[in-house]
């Protein structure tokens, strides 16, 4: 498939040029490669070792979650510099999805985390930069139950804050490091959140207000919409893909 009815295909079909985000995102392609598309690595970051690994795989795309411009401009040198050389080296594309592929209904990572668990979606919940971008349901289930479903889903364990019911029923997703969302959860009546990561406050509120937190972890929370992504692309035009584990276990 060419390169830029790839590209075409996905900034449609992801919003990009819709849904705000931090200008160090920069959603959508953000290196150019060959023209010819015909197999896809899927990440959660970039860096030198999933430029790499998807070098190693054969990948004329890489798509990540995380893109090249995360921490503002800087010179095109060290780890900068070799990022961009291997990509370029190798004739790699590179896109990038941030806020869009989040909230994107059929492979964002929050209603694809919300499916696998089990929690039936109701509405959307938690607000960044104007946008709501995670996802509310319902799940009637033990605390330790949801538990052991993240677990299986992502393949780790959560750090657990169990200030809420033990009987969850009201849960809220929001992918990476949402963790200043408690308020927010607590707020829209949900008795369960869960999120990435958060600060070291983060648990004095989740107990001031009585709510369970899953910290799941940054990295294996996003997993889920690139992989979900990748699929679809498989689906739908046939390209073969590959996920390029690299986790940073935070």
């Amino acid at each position: 498939m060419q390169l830029s009815q790839l590209v075409d295909y996905l900034d449609e079909y992801l919003r990009v040029r819709d849904i705000p985000d931090s200008v160090e995102a920069l959603n959508g392609l953000q290196v150019g490669g060959r023209e010819e598309v015909n197999r896809v690595a899927a990440a959660v970051d970039l860096c030198e070792a999933t430029v790499r690994l998807a070098a190693e795989r054969g990948a004329d795309l890489l798509i990540v979650h995380h893109g090249l411009f995360w921490g503002g401009l800087r010179p095109l040198t060290g780890a900068q510099l070799r990022r961009v050389a291997g990509l370029v080296r190798h004739d790699i594309a590179l896109y990038g999805v941030h806020l869009p592929l989040d909230l994107h209904p059929d492979v964002g990572n929050n209603p694809v985390l919300a499916r696998a668990l089990g929690v039936s979606v109701k509405g959307a919940f938690g607000e960044s930069r104007g946008v709501t971008i995670g996802v509310w349901g319902e799940c009637t289930m033990p605390r330790a139950e949801l538990e052991g479903r993240l677990v299986q889903t992502l393949g780790v364990p959560p750090r657990v804050l169990a200030f809420g019911p033990e009987t969850t029923r009201r849960v809220g997703i929001v992918t990476g490091a949402a963790g200043a969302m408690i308020g927010q959860a607590a707020a829209a009546g949900l008795d369960t959140f869960i999120t990435g990561e958060g600060m070291h406050h983060s648990y004095f509120e989740a107990e001031e207000l009585g709510v369970n937190v899953f910290f799941g972890g940054h990295y294996a929370t996003e997993t889920v919409g690139v992989k979900a992504l990748a699929e679809h692309l498989q689906m739908r035009f046939g390209l073969p893909w590959v996920f390029l584990e690299h986790p940073t276990g935070l």
